[in-house]
Parts: C-alpha cells; sequence; structure tokens
C-alpha cells in the first residue's frame, strides 16, 4: 500500500517533468499507517464536519497527499494524477484547498500549514466545548500534520509551536519526517537545534527515534499521543528521503527533481513494484478504499446528532448555522439599528475606537466571532465587554496570541479553514508585514478573516518610524482578493465591519486610526453609498476640481473644500474609504464618482502614494508621504508632513492656476 503511493508519486513527477520525490517516497509508510489505521475521514463528503484534518506543511510532497485521495476514493481521479502540475488541474504543484476535494488548507510556504493546524485544533477544541454535551461528543476529531525540517526552521513554527503548547491542544499531533536533508544538502551545516529539547520545552508530549519505515513504531507512537490528554505531541520519525531510490535515497538530489526512466525503474524494482506507470493493482486499490468505512462513520455520526438535536435543538440549529457559514436571522436588523445608531450618535473618536463599538455590537449577535491580538489588545481595542480568554479547554472566544503577528494570521488561516468561526485579529499597520505572506495565504484560499490594523499612519507620534505605517496600505491594497477598508469615521467603520463579517469572497483588512476622526453628516442616500467603496460626501455644480481622501484626512479635505469654496472653487469631495470594492462597481458607477472629463484630482492619504495615479491620473497632485515618518506627537508630524487643509487648499490653487 505504501508503494502505491511511492510509485503513483514518482509516475506523476516524472510525466510532469517537475516536482518533489524525496518527501512522497520518505513518509509513504506512515501516510500508510494513519490514513488506513487512524485517521477519521469520508471521502464522499470531504466537509463532514467530524472528520480529522490532515494538513501537510510540507507541502512541496503534494504528490503523496494526491496519491492518498486518489486511492482512499475521493473525487480525484488517475486522469487527474496523471495531469499533475499541468494547467487547471486538480493536482497542483502545491495543495490548494480551493482546487481539490480533500485537501484541508493550501500549503507550500513551509511551517504554515503547521501554524494553521494550531488554529484547527483550537477550533475543534472550542466547538467542542460550546456544544458537546456529557452523553454526545459532537465535536471530537484530532488534526494530524506533516512537517520537515524546513517547516521547523521556519520562524513561524516557533511562534505557534509555543502558542499550542500553552493551550494544551492535545488533539493536535505533529509528524516530524526527520530526513537531515533539504534543497541545499544536509542540515546539519545549517541546523542542529536539539528537537526533542525544543518542543519538551514548549510543553509538547515528544516521542524520539521512531523508526518512519517501521509499522509497529508508528502505531506505537501514534497510540501513545492519542493518550495525551494536556499536551500536543510530536512524534520524530527517522525517514530516509527518497527512500527506495538506489542512487538518490539520503541524498538531496532526490528532493526537487523526477527522477527520469532509468531511476524510476531502478526504484520499482527496488520496492518490488513490478507495474506499469500510472498501474495500481486492484486488490491494493481494494485495500486502501476508504469509502465504505468512511461512509459508515459519517452515517453512525449523523444518527448521533440526530439524538443530540431532539435533546438540544438549539445547540444543534446554531451548530449547523455556524457549520454552513449562515449568519443568524437577526443580523440584518441588528447590523442595520447599529449603523442608524452610529449615525444618530456622530461621535468624533478615533476609529479604533469606533472597531471595538462595532466589535461590541456585532459579536453579541454572532458568537462565532473569535478575537485576538498579537499583544496589543489594550491598543488595537478588538476586546469587547464579553470576551472570554481561551484556556486549554473552555468555551472562550478571544486569543491572546503574544507577540506572535505571523503566528496570530497563519492561526486564524486554521481557524477558519475548519469552519464554525469567524477570526479577526489585530496588531499595528506596520507589523502586517510579519504576517504578510499568511494574510497572503487567506486571499489564495478565500477566508473570511478579519485583520484589524490600527495605527495607521503618522499620526501614531512619538514612537517613530518603526512604528509609522507608510507603504503597508497599498502593499495590501495590491494583494489580489484581498479587501482593504479605511473608514473615516464611526459610521464607516461600522459599514466596513458589517462588510467584512458579510464578505465570504476572502479577507478584509481594516486600517484604522489611534487619532480621533471628525464624524461627517451624510443624508440617507450617501449612507446607501458607503458599502460601494467610493461615494460623493460633499458636491457641486460645475465641477473645477476632484478630492478624494481616505480614513483620517476626510476632515481635512472637507475643511479644505469648504475654504476653497469660499475662494469661488467648485469642489467634490469622495471618501474612497475601499478602493479595492470601488474597483468592483459597474463602469457606470465609477464614471458617474469620477467623471472622465475632471482632469483636476487631488488625492490626500497619509501613506505611499504610488496607488493613487489610478484614480487622480499622471495630471493629478498626490498628497502622501512617500519617506519614512519622524518621532514627534501626531498632530506635529501631520502638519510638518502637509496633512492640513491649508495645505491642500495651496495645491488646488497651484492646479486650477496652471489649467
Amino acid at each position: 500500500m505504501a508503494n502505491a503511493i511511492r510509485a503513483l508519486s514518482i509516475d506523476a513527477i516524472d510525466k510532469a517533468n517537475s516536482g518533489h520525490p524525496g518527501m512522497p517516497l520518505g513518509m509513504s509508510d506512515i501516510a500508510q499507517v494513519l490514513w488506513n489505521d487512524y485517521l477519521k475521514y469520508s471521502p464522499n463528503n470531504p466537509d463532514w464536519v467530524n472528520r480529522d484534518r490532515f494538513i501537510l506543511s510540507n507541502g512541496h510532497g503534494s504528490m503523496l497527499l494526491y496519491s492518498l485521495l486518489h486511492l482512499t476514493g475521493y473525487d480525484l481521479s488517475l486522469d487527474e494524477i496523471k495531469n499533475f502540475r499541468q494547467l487547471h488541474s486538480k493536482t497542483p504543484g502545491h495543495p490548494e484547498a480551493h482546487i481539490t476535494d480533500g485537501v484541508e488548507t493550501t500549503t507550500g510556504p513551509l511551517g504554515q500549514g503547521l501554524a494553521n493546524a494550531v488554529g484547527m485544533a483550537i477550533a475543534e477544541k472550542t466547538l467542542a466545548a460550546t456544544y458537546n454535551k456529557k452523553n454526545f461528543k459532537i465535536i471530537d476529531h484530532n488534526t494530524y500534520v506533516f512537517t520537515g525540517d524546513g517547516c521547523l526552521m521556519e520562524g513561524v513554527s516557533h511562534e505557534v509551536c509555543s502558542l499550542a503548547g500553552t493551550l494544551k491542544l492535545n488533539k493536535l499531533i505533529v509528524f516530524y519526517d526527520d530526513n537531515g536533508i533539504s534543497i541545499d544538502g544536509k542540515v546539519d551545516g545549517w541546523f542542529t537545534d536539539d528537537t526533542v529539547k525544543r518542543f519538551k520545552a514548549y510543553n509538547w508530549n515528544v516521542i524520539a527515534d521512531v523508526d518512519g519505515h517501521s509499522s509497529n513504531d508508528l502505531i506505537n507512537s501514534i497510540e501513545r499521543a492519542l493518550k495525551s490528554q494536556d499536551k500536543p505531541t510530536l512524534i520524530c520519525c527517522k525517514t530516509k528521503i527518497g527512500f527506495g531510490s538506489p542512487n538518490k535515497e539520503g541524498s538531496e538530489s532526490s528532493h526537487g527533481a523526477p527522477f527520469g526512466d532509468k531511476e524510476t525503474n531502478l526504484t520499482k524494482k527496488s520496492l518490488g513494484w513490478d507495474y506499469d506507470s500510472f498501474d495500481v493493482p486492484n486488490e491494493i486499490y481494494d485495500a486502501w478504499n476508504h469509502i465504505e468505512k468512511g461512509s459508515l462513520l459519517e452515517s453512525e455520526w449523523n444518527e448521533n446528532f440526530k439524538n443530540y438535536k431532539t435533546q438540544y435543538p438549539h445547540e444543534g440549529k446554531e451548530l449547523e448555522r455556524r457549520i454552513s457559514s449562515e449568519l443568524p436571522e437577526k443580523w440584518i436588523e441588528s447590523s442595520q439599528n447599529f449603523i442608524k445608531a452610529c449615525n444618530e450618535k456622530k461621535e468624533t473618536i478615533a476609529t479604533r475606537k469606533a472597531s471595538q463599538n462595532s466589535i461590541e455590537a456585532y459579536a453579541q449577535v454572532i458568537p462565532e466571532m473569535m478575537g485576538g491580538s498579537a499583544d496589543l489588545a489594550a491598543s488595537n481595542l478588538t476586546m469587547w465587554s464579553g470576551s472570554k480568554e481561551i484556556k486549554e479547554f473552555n468555551n472562550g472566544n478571544y486569543i491572546n496570541y503574544g507577540v506572535r503577528e505571523f503566528g496570530m494570521s497563519a492561526i486564524m488561516n486554521g481557524i477558519s479553514s475548519h469552519n464554525g468561526f469567524i477570526p479577526y485579529g489585530g496588531t499595528f499597520l506596520t507589523f502586517c508585514d510579519y504576517s504578510k505572506n499568511a494574510i497572503r495565504m487567506s486571499a489564495i484560499m478565500g477566508l473570511k478573516n478579519i485583520y484589524v490594523f490600527t495605527h495607521d499612519s503618522i499620526g501614531l507620534g512619538e514612537d517613530g518610524p518603526t512604528h509609522q505605517a507608510i507603504e503597508q496600505i497599498n502593499s495590501l491594497r495590491d494583494i489580489p482578493n484581498n479587501t482593504v477598508i479605511r473608514p473615516c469615521d464611526t459610521l464607516e467603520t461600522a459599514i466596513a465591519w458589517k462588510y467584512a463579517i458579510e464578505n465570504d469572497a476572502g479577507p478584509t483588512c481594516l486600517i484604522l486610526s489611534r487619532q480621533n476622526c471628525e464624524f461627517q453628516n451624510r443624508t440617507s442616500e450617501q449612507i446607501a453609498l458607503i458599502n460601494r467603496g467610493a461615494y460623493i460626501l460633499k458636491d457641486s455644480k460645475n465641477l473645477d476640481l476632484i478630492l478624494i481622501a481616505t480614513g483620517s484626512e476626510v476632515g481635512i479635505t472637507m475643511n479644505a473644500a469648504i475654504e476653497l469654496e469660499h475662494k469661488g472653487i467648485n469642489v467634490r469631495v469622495i471618501s474612497m474609504l475601499s478602493t479595492d470594492i470601488f474597483d468592483s462597481q459597474e463602469q457606470e458607477y465609477k464614471e458617474e464618482i469620477l467623471p472622465s472629463s475632471i482632469v483636476n484630482r487631488i488625492s490626500i492619504e497619509a501613506g505611499s502614494t504610488s496607488h493613487w495615479y489610478k484614480y487622480i491620473g499622471l495630471k493629478g497632485k498626490a498628497i502622501g508621504i512617500n519617506s519614512f515618518g519622524e518621532s514627534a506627537p501626531g498632530g506635529e508630524l501631520l502638519k510638518y508632513f502637509g496633512f492640513t487643509s491649508q495645505n491642500i487648499v495651496e495645491h488646488a490653487e497651484v492646479m486650477l492656476k496652471k489649467k
């Protein structure tokens, strides 16, 4: 059975003339024991809620996973195996969750699959604590991970494994492929950590020196891991990369290149695999086939859940709603009432505080909101009155991530992938750079993550340029399928949060101020247009000039418009809280907001200007900041760098005189 994985893997990689054969050959014995004897899954229903999660963190070994999915009965045909790494196939070079049934999370950037698994284990633990009853274990599954030296070298592995030990995630079981080889050769030249001691220091259960090619060793280690009550488990498996290859076993040459016909044939011969390319005997297919067993497991669970719903109808309905990613029935009315209240209250406060108010209002309606912050809760304002810290095995709704921005974002990907939660996490905007690749992964997967990025500009003041965001907003805007919203006051913030909660297409980044932002008065018609990303906040007939602003700069822009009108200049002010949302609108609306006939345009945003020429044209003026900031009170810095009404007025007058 293990050799079937090996044969399919090297055949597919040879046909593609591209791929990574070393890991599939080395970890096939581990995969055989886990998938055949322990893993709980149903190929006919890849989304069965109580399945065990399997994460291939060392995602370059994707042919191991594709072989498993094909052999066990998932909807992954032999033709798709033969189509490995080809355009529009279900077998891309690295596993992609939105493409292939049975792939739990998209992996490839090393360490992040392991981090996602920590998030999944947190989700399982929290759902179980919320919905399980003494006589019903409705949520009861494990999270298994394959990981290698590369994953453990990545810094994110430290962030998430440290937290996993603190949270006592005993249903997290990680298989470490300790083959001593990476792309550059033997890792003992650059990776000499004592991994056993390292993970024991994290408060993990560590099972060392397991023969990764011995079924008995693997079975014994898994049995020990399943008995852990208060610790996640690391099973350290000694394996041979490229196992069975006469000339490449144990060498980096097996890592990332096809074997070719000669070495493939020699490898099959040494393994005793006497079959043609892509040929798997029926008796081996039969041994692997998990459809019947999986369907039985699922039907038993369905019967148990049916009885659960009879005794606990409210909990059963809520769990079904959350797993299906449906918002509560009262969501629309509640959110509209809150938005109405914000408009009536007209508060002038920082948008980070407006964000906290939104969380307070919405989290009372949506229990699946799972909050957190990378050690800055008091600054990000991500906690609300109902926040309950997750500790060990309680039904909390808030994670103290510690100073782990990358780990937080990658864990959020796992929580979201597991299903049943809407995760949100906060840090300063400038530190989104630590999280960037995890944000990118959530965008690739289309996950409903909400990133709360506060202290959004030089306006944060005295902490200086290391903490002052300049290029970060535009770099987030450049990530495909990632929605960036920078609201200007309490009303836009409430609507931004509503959009983020309803956004099923991908992550949302909320860009929020430290300093107070003046409330802007609007008509009901204007309020209805906020969710289109940009709208006219102030208008004039016979336009001379268009001013486009976001966030905390909207207030000074409105003041500048009033002053310009006193000078006889007809001005339109556009609040463009989200360029992403605005870009998705129909052309007629975009032309209505930004008529091509008006070339005099000025953008105002306290960040880098490169993004704005798309909206102002080459003849426009972008008021921004393309240098690093300074250390001084925020108000002084904003004046120093030209974020004043007077500076806007002066630029407008110069522009119009040039005309």
